[in-house]
C-alpha cells in the first residue's frame, strides 16, 4: 500500500526534550518523597504516559500522589523546556523533503507539545494536526493514540509510517498496524548511549528500520512507499 501519512512522536524525535523532562520529573518526584534520579526516570518512564507513570509510583509509595502533583510537574517541565529545548538536528530540512501529510502523536499534554514545537520553530508546520495521549483512554504502549491520529487524518493505519524513538511508542504503533521507524539520533541517545535502547531492542519492538540522522528520513520513506 502507498504511504499517505507520516506520524511523528515529539519528544526525542522532533525536539531534544527527553533529558530535560527526565531531570525535572526526577526533581519533582524527589521533592514529594519519592527519591529518584534522572537516569532512573529515563529508564522507567521514557515514552510512557504520565497517567501510567503516576500509577506505578503510587503503587510503590502505597499512597496517592499529592493532588497538585501533575500541575507541579507540568509547570516545572514546561518552564524549563520553554527556556532551553531545541529541535533535533536536521529535522526541519527533512520535513521540507517529505511529500506525504504529517502529524504529531505524543504522550505529552498539548501545552508541552506546543511549547516545544514553538521554541523549535516547528509548530506552524504541524498545527492543527497535533494529537496527545490526553485525548485517548490509553496511552503508549497501547495503539489508541496512533489509531486516533490516523482517524483524525482520515488515513488507514496500513498507509501510515510512524517515527518513534522509544520502545513503548514503537510497540503501540506496531500494534496499530502501522509501519514503524526507530530513530536513535536524539540527544538522549547520544549523551546516554549505555542507557538508551539498542537498535536490536527497537527492532524487536517492531521497528522495520532504525536510523540516527534525520537527513536519512525522506529517502527511507520513499523506499518504503515504493
Amino acid at each position: 500500500m502507498p504511504i499517505d501519512l507520516i506520524i511523528f512522536d515529539c519528544d526525542g524525535v522532533l525536539v531534544d526534550s527527553e533529558i530535560i523532562s527526565c531531570r525535572m520529573h526526577a526533581k519533582v518526584l524527589t521533592g514529594i518523597g519519592y527519591p529518584i534520579t534522572a537516569d532512573q526516570v529515563f529508564d522507567r518512564f521514557l515514552g510512557r504516559s504520565s497517567a501510567e507513570s503516576n500509577r506505578e509510583v503510587e503503587a510503590e509509595l502505597g499512597r496517592k500522589l499529592p493532588d497538585d502533583f501533575d500541575a507541579r510537574l507540568k509547570r516545572a517541565v514546561i518552564d524549563e523546556l520553554a527556556l532551553s529545548v531545541e529541535s533535533v538536528p536536521h529535522v526541519a530540512a527533512a520535513l521540507d523533503d517529505i511529500r506525504q501529510n504529517i502529524c504529531v502523536a505524543s504522550s505529552g499534554i498539548h501545552e508541552k507539545i506546543r511549547t516545544c514545537l514553538t521554541r523549535a520553530k516547528l509548530y506552524d508546520r504541524f498545527t492543527p494536526h497535533i494529537f496527545s495521549a490526553s485525548q485517548v483512554k490509553r496511552g503508549k504502549p497501547e495503539p489508541d493514540l496512533f489509531l486516533f491520529a490516523a482517524a483524525q487524518m482520515k488515513t488507514l493505519p496500513n498507509r501510515c509510517i510512524v517515527v518513534e524513538d522509544s520502545i513503548p511508542g514503537i510497540t503501540g504503533a506496531t500494534a496499530a498496524g502501522m509501519t514503524v521507524l526507530g530513530f536513535r539520533g536524539g540527544a538522549h541517545y547520544l549523551e546516554k548511549p549505555a542507557r538508551a535502547p539498542t537498535p536490536e531492542a527497537l527492532q524487536d519492538a517492531g521497528a522495520v528500520r532504525v536510523f540516527d540522522d534525520m537527513r536519512q528520513l525522506p529517502a527511507i520513506i520513499e523506499e518504503i512507499s515504493k
